[in-house]
């Protein structure tokens, strides 16, 4: 305790087993329960509300999904009981900014040109219109809380966040120990520095976070609207640091850790140069060293469960609230997440362990676009993409389409998990013509040197064997190669570095007086220091308004007026400098 200052054939086994194993008895009646009260029909006149649920590195260790056979999810599992669950779901990028992207804006990487985390989303696609903003502009009220793009709110696409949209930062406050690290020492600058783990002698509440994001959300669908909703719940769990209260913690004792069962120590034999490259990684290597490997397990069932109690207090808010029976619920995960499978720590790989995510669709009856609603317990082991999630919504909720919407509707197969499906899911990595695509049985990788590798997911769900040179499966490769896009959109950087620098100050005493004007322009921070530090806008009444952290190595932009003061404050809380705005926009370097 720390001092504060998966795959298809397992998952048809899990549910097999749900009725034998002790353990899970109690989800299931929470599971029949849920179902009992499950939406009921939606109001002939009356347009169905959504509830958007987003959770942050969630790989397929849930008990509907099986990734792991310690995963504790109950309230996950239960909607999962009262709608579609999908078992094929695919990111359109291993990586949070591309993939929330393409969520977001129904648009895949491909055809955006947004493949990387660093780049910024409002300088590729200045003039998208995210999935609130188009509900918005269709009657509804659009509000959201939490993790819902990366490390940005996007102001201008809601009608109301928490905390505040204006501040762009879509963290509330979360207590984290005052010493770090705590589990995993620094390995390098080349480490990031939230990889580290441990329990927290806290309750939920005094943790905040995730909670005080359920909290929101709950109030909000606790109350009668007048208007319709759309209202997104981004849970930053399972995002590192994995410190979560400690009563997650116990519920996995560290003698019955089980490591991850997709880990084979010579899994990276039969891999092309490029695979090889993307498989080990630095963080893994240490884990290992430092004698990690069991307590990093630990920390993400942990953060896992804590997640999953977090979204079962949203379902309890919609369940106890007055908008039950007209709530269209989709839940979500950015992408998967590699615990030393291919000698890989964190994501950022094409492998199934990275592109697999859970996806589950409810929809009460008498919605427009699907009349009979959706039917408890289905499952549908079709390849389907996030972005299609985009497309599927307004399909559900009777809007018009999007204009230049190319992602096919999930519609025809939540009315039919069984349906012909004539589609496959791609996933894109970092840079044009590298990616994934996922059939329902084959898997195919293709890098941009050529190197090439295939995988049969019914016989190989964790991917051990490659079967791309293999003569027997050349048809199979052949057929999924041909459905890679044609065209990929051009990688646009995001570079500050041709933009005119600021002064950094380090004499605090002499800190000005904020006189902004209403000249708007970006100021854009690259966090060159080594450490994370907290980016606070200084207002002209001395206000403070804090815009989230900036991890080491970052750069970012934000939007500022001439005469705006800057303060840049260390992890430890202390300030380390400012910058005072121009008349122009400018990068601004912490050194």
């Amino acid at each position: 305790m720390i001092s504060l200052s998966h795959d298809i054939i397992r998952s048809d086994l899990y549910m097999s087993l749900l009725f034998t194993r002790r353990d899970v008895l109690a989800s299931i009646a929470i599971s029949i329960a849920f179902v009992a009260n499950a939406p009921i029909g939606a109001s002939d006149d009356a347009p169905p509300n959504v509830l958007f649920l987003s959770i942050d590195d969630l790989n397929d260790w849930t008990g509907c999904l099986a990734g792991h056979p310690q995963a504790k999810t109950p309230n996950i599992d239960r909607l999962a009981a009262g709608g579609v669950l999908f078992r094929n779901a695919h990111c359109s990028s291993p990586s949070c900014n591309p993939s929330r992207t393409a969520v977001m804006t129904g648009m895949p990487c491909y055809r955006s040109g947004l493949y990387d985390n660093r780049q910024r989303m409002r300088t590729v696609l200045p003039d998208a219109e995210l999935i609130p903003r188009y509900f918005s502009r269709h009657g509804y009220w659009s509000a959201g809380s939490g993790k819902i793009l990366h490390y940005f709110i996007d102001q201008n696409s809601w009608d109301d966040y928490f905390p505040d949209r204006s501040t762009e930062n879509p963290f509330p406050r979360t207590l984290y120990p005052e010493n770090r690290p705590v589990s995993l020492p620094r390995g390098g600058s080349w480490q990031y520095v939230e990889t580290d783990w441990g329990p927290l002698d806290v309750s939920d509440e005094e943790f905040g976070g995730d909670w005080l994001v359920s909290d929101w959300i709950g109030k909000q669908l606790r109350r009668q609207h007048d208007k319709p909703f759309f209202l997104a719940c981004g849970i930053y769990r399972p995002h590192e640091p994995w410190f979560v209260p400690k009563k997650y913690f116990d519920q996995f004792p560290l003698e019955e850790i089980q490591l991850p069962p997709g880990y084979r120590a010579d899994d990276l034999d039969d891999l092309p140069p490029a695979g090889r490259k993307r498989g080990p990684n630095r963080y893994f290597e240490h884990i290992l060293q430092e004698d990690q490997w069991k307590r990093g397990v630990q920390g993400y069932l942990a953060s896992i469960a804590f997640a999953d109690a977090m979204v079962g207090r949203v379902l309890d808010a919609l369940e106890q609230g007055p908008n039950a029976d007209n709530t269209i619920v989709v839940l979500w995960s950015d992408h998967g997440w590699h615990l030393g499978e291919k000698q890989h720590w964190q994501k950022y790989t094409a492998w199934r362990l990275c592109s697999r995510v859970p996806l589950i669709i409810q929809a009460p009856r008498g919605v427009p676009g699907l009349p009979q609603g959706t039917t408890a317990g289905q499952i549908c082991d079709q390849p389907v993409s996030l972005a299609s999630l985009y497309s599927t919504l307004t399909d559900i909720a009777g809007l018009p389409p999007k204009e230049g919407s190319t992602e096919p509707s999930l519609v025809p197969i939540l009315k039919d998990p069984e349906s012909a499906w004539p589609h496959v899911a791609i996933t894109h990595l970092q840079r044009p013509n590298n990616y994934g695509i996922s059939g329902k049985r084959y898997r195919y990788i293709h890098y941009d040197n050529g190197d090439e590798e295939l995988y049969d997911i019914q016989m190989d769900p964790y991917e051990w064997t490659n079967l791309a040179d293999d003569p027997a499966f050349a048809a199979q490769k052949a057929s999924l190669r041909a459905r890679a896009p044609h065209d990929f959109a051009q990688f646009v950087p995001a570079d500050g570095g041709t933009l005119p620098a600021l002064t950094w100050h380090t004499d605090i005493e002499s800190l000005p007086p904020a006189i902004p004007n209403d000249t708007e322009l970006e100021i854009f921070f690259h966090n060159k220091s080594g450490q994370p530090v907290e980016i606070v806008r200084v207002d002209a009444d001395k206000s403070r308004h804090s815009y989230g952290i900036l991890e080491t190595g970052w750069f970012k932009p934000y939007t500022s007026r001439s005469g705006q003061v800057w303060l840049v404050k260390s992890n430890k809380n202390q300030l380390m400098g400012y910058f005072l705005s121009g008349n122009e926009s400018a990068q601004a370097v912490i050194p």
